[in-house]
């Protein structure tokens, strides 16, 4: 057996059963030989629960207790009209007009009759009067390949109109445009839409067989032309699998090097050639199709003068924003839109269906998304996605979209199994080909999505805490708000209001946490806390470890009584691991704590003592007081049980120094994964968030999984951080215990790469157990486990940050005292989205 799968030891066997949409996951967790943190009681039993489906997403309206109303500077903001804005967006999203697709489908000639009248003149009039002042067609923006698409949709407009003998003022304006701008097109540094060498140079040489002149020099054009035959010559030589569906998708850029059959071949079920309107009117201008004809008119219909860069793709748009919501922290206030959308994706899924299953964005966020929220997807359905990137050349259309493998390499983190040989492979290739592009110079290309590469590179998502992320997300979301096809695709309005609300959220968390921050820092003050020497000031740390596991502003009671539990932990914690105390002093700390009453002021065996143990009655009891009205039933004792079980894990260790006991490796954890102290932090906020949180529920069998392993995996991250300091001061510390029980057949980097491998098989044991079907425990309390999980992660994520004094000063500040850095430095607006 392996080092690894010693620090599992023996599988917590799992007795789930099969739920009709949800799958049955073996469990890998830990085995421990002692009790359970909260050992089962007779007069406790949970009552028979129906087996009933519940969404991640449906339990975050839980959290919601009120709704953030104002703003900084005394401006009112109308939080109920930016709502129902985005539930309409959810509801029905609208997609901004792509001047591109737009000018194809209005080359199509008029089918029966003449050839010299457009089919959709209402497009063409469409054209003439959208274009903007400067000559150009397309969306307005600063970075280069934007002006890309811009002179791409400018060219295909130019020709359109051109092309049935209208606007010669326009097609001026147009060609004038191109010629001043025309060398982005033969810059390198600039980001290609998928396809342009062909699609640019295809237009430029139908727009000259119609006998425009463009202001520019022939060496200009020749170079164009050079660039598609390469282009060309790539793809003959091209043996993917792929090769075919992307020279049809991008059949306009083939003139007439293409067959009209075999493109017809890979025609969707609505007529359409990969749902692109600009491929599908390529292809009908040069053959008649029944089907093609079909979609266009149906999406001439549906959009009336002018038609988006694909479709459908209203799977794509509606789960694209539900994941900008859960990004930047909102998701809590949409739930039902988000959960109506994840049953439609579910079903689709389930159907295989051609929106989701052929679009690789589409279906690698599906993916995501719906395994995040609970849904049964296997992965095995990804295998295409696989397939395609793992031949020796991938194809160009997904080795150039950046957004793409993003989505890919997002979406292949989220495994639950211990192997999932699909999503390590994509894993794998994925995460190379990005590392590949930023070492590329595509800083240049793309800089904003860089930034998102490079985030999603080094920081894992089960280390990603909400308000750190939530920020990062705010401040880059405009720079993430298209999908990048042939030209930039985009839904109207949405990310305006997404970011409107979603920083008024922020604002309102912020000034939320620093008034708590100021209430810990008299509470502690009152407790007496400071004068405690031995005692490490760590309020603030505390409170980030607080915030960061429970963000929402409305959980301000947990938020606090969890930070009051993390500094009284600490202060405990070095009240036993420094010397501090003696033995008795030790001793009689518990023993106190066992009585829990007020003690007469002889049964002090010291003064520090005696200010520890009031801080932790005196807190205690009036957070139970709290929690005990919430509840509608006295949780005293369970709150105080939590306290019993860390100091009698903590004075265990203190007598193995005393004796210089060595245990093993095995009887080392199952003291040390209760000893790191997150029984009373994890379990103090449960009371408070929201949802019935019975005795019954801390004593089952899931809440105690849940714990140990959550427990051990921190305890493991802290001990290969803090290895060094702890060993130069004499304690105990798994890495090293490790090594002693291999009989130095380990090296400390072997022992410490042994731990890394099992955190992370814990890590995906935890995730497993957060997203099977709830049994007893809660969800937003099984989420909490979670959190705190990936709030252990940001603290040792390079060192023990606890332990030094500037290591999260950073996060700190960020989450509590920096205020948003918008791009641009401007809050958005509160008033229309137009």
């Amino acid at each position: 057996m392996s080092t690894a799968k010693l620090l599992l030891l023996v599988a917590m066997s799992s007795s789930s059963h099969h739920h009709q949409r949800r799958e049955h996951y073996s469990s890998l967790g830990l085995r421990f030989s002692t009790g359970a943190f909260f050992p089962p009681c007779n007069r406790c039993r949970p009552p028979s629960l129906p087996s009933t489906r519940k969404h991640i997403s449906s339990c975050k309206a839980t959290f919601v207790e009120s709704r953030p109303v104002a703003g900084q500077n005394g401006i009112v903001r109308n939080m109920e009209e930016l709502e129902a804005r985005i539930r309409k967006q959810l509801l029905n999203p609208e997609v901004s007009p792509s001047p591109y697709d737009t000018a194809w489908v209005a080359m199509v000639p008029l089918l029966s009759g003449s050839l010299q009248d457009p089919r959709f003149p209402q497009c063409v009039e469409w054209i003439s009067r959208n274009q903007h002042d400067n000559g150009s067609w397309g969306f307005n923006n600063v970075d280069s390949s934007t002006s890309r698409d811009i002179l791409l949709s400018t060219l295909a407009c130019v020709t359109a109109l051109n092309k049935w003998h209208r606007g010669p003022e326009e097609i001026q304006r147009g060609l004038r445009f191109i010629g001043s701008n025309y060398s982005i097109i033969l810059d390198e540094q600039s980001a290609n839409p998928i396809g342009y060498n062909l699609t640019f140079s295809s237009l430029l040489i139908l727009a000259m067989e119609m006998g425009l002149e463009f202001p520019i020099s022939q060496n200009d054009i020749n170079a164009i032309l050079r660039l598609r035959e390469m282009e060309i010559n790539r793809l003959d030589a091209d043996k993917s699998s792929t090769r075919e569906a992307y020279m049809a998708y991008v059949t306009e850029g083939y003139v007439n090097l293409l067959d009209s059959n075999a493109i017809i071949t890979l025609q969707r079920k609505d007529g359409s050639l990969f749902n692109s309107p600009s491929a599908t009117a390529a292809a009908l201008i040069r053959k008649y199709n029944e089907g093609a004809s079909q979609y266009l008119n149906f999406i001439v219909s549906k959009f009336g003068s002018a038609v988006p860069a694909m479709y459908p793709l209203n799977i794509h748009y509606k789960l694209s924003i539900v994941d900008k919501l859960e990004k930047v922290g909102i998701s809590r206030f949409f739930s039902c839109e988000i959960n109506n959308i994840l049953d439609m994706t579910y079903s689709l899924w389930m159907q295989r269906d051609e929106e989701i299953m052929l679009n690789v964005e589409t279906c690698a966020i599906a993916f995501r998304i719906l395994r995040m929220n609970g849904y049964v997807v296997s992965s095995d359905l990804l295998s295409h996605v696989a397939e395609v990137f793992t031949s020796v050349n991938p194809p160009q259309e997904y080795s150039n979209d950046m957004k793409s493998l993003l989505e890919i390499y997002n979406a292949s983190k989220v495994s639950l199994l211990e192997s999932e040989l699909v999503l390590e492979n994509i894993e794998k290739w994925s995460g190379s080909l990005l590392k590949e592009m930023l070492c590329h110079d595509m800083t240049q290309k793309i800089p904003a999505l860089f930034e998102e590469v490079e985030y999603a590179l080094k920081i894992p998502f089960y280390a990603r805490v909400d308000p750190l992320d939530h920020k990062w997300n705010i401040e880059h979301l405009n720079s993430i708000a298209s999908q990048k096809l042939k030209t930039k695709c985009l839904s109207r309005g949405v990310n305006k209001d997404i970011l409107a609300m979603a920083v008024d959220n922020f604002i309102t968390s912020q000034s939320i946490y620093v008034d708590e921050v100021e209430h810990l820092d008299s509470w502690e003050r009152e407790c007496r806390l400071g004068e405690l020497q031995f005692a490490r000031q760590k309020m603030k740390y505390c409170y980030l470890c607080a915030a960061a596991s429970i963000t929402p502003h409305e959980l301000s009671e947990a938020r606090v009584a969890c930070a009051k539990a993390t500094i009284l932990t600490i202060v405990i914690d070095d009240f036993f691991d420094s010397g501090a105390g003696s033995q008795e002093a030790l001793a009689n700390l518990i023993s106190l704590a066992e009585k829990w009453e007020d003690p007469h002021e002889d049964e002090f065996y010291s003064e520090e003592v005696k200010i520890l143990f009031y801080a932790l009655y005196n807190t205690t009891n009036q957070i139970a007081a709290s929690a005990s009205a919430l509840q509608n039933r006295d949780v005293t004792m369970e709150l105080v049980e939590t306290w019993l079980a860390l100091m009698r894990t903590e004075m265990i260790e203190a007598e193995w120094r005393e004796c210089k006991h060595v245990p093993t490796f095995e009887e080392y954890l199952e003291v040390a994964y209760v000893s790191f102290a997150l029984g009373p932090i994890v379990h103090t906020p449960m009371y408070f968030l929201g949802v019935n949180f019975p005795e019954y529920v801390l004593r089952d069998e899931e809440y105690n999984k849940l714990f140990k392993i959550m427990s051990t995996c921190c305890r493991l991250l802290n001990d290969i951080r803090g290895f060094e300091r702890e060993l130069s001061h004499g304690k105990l510390n798994s890495t090293l215990l490790l090594v002693r029980q291999s009989g130095g057949s380990m090296s400390i980097e072997e022992a410490k790469h042994e731990i890394q491998k099992s955190i992370a098989s814990l890590t995906k044991d935890l995730l497993r157990l957060l997203l099977r079907e709830d049994r007893v425990v809660p969800m937003p309390c099984k989420q909490i486990f979670w959190r705190f999980n990936q709030t252990g992660h940001l603290f040792y994520a390079r060192i023990d940050g606890f332990t030094s004094p500037k290591e999260m000063v950073g996060a700190v500040n960020a989450v509590v005292y920096d205020p948003l850095k918008l791009q641009g430095g401007m809050c958005p607006s509160f008033g229309s989205s137009e």
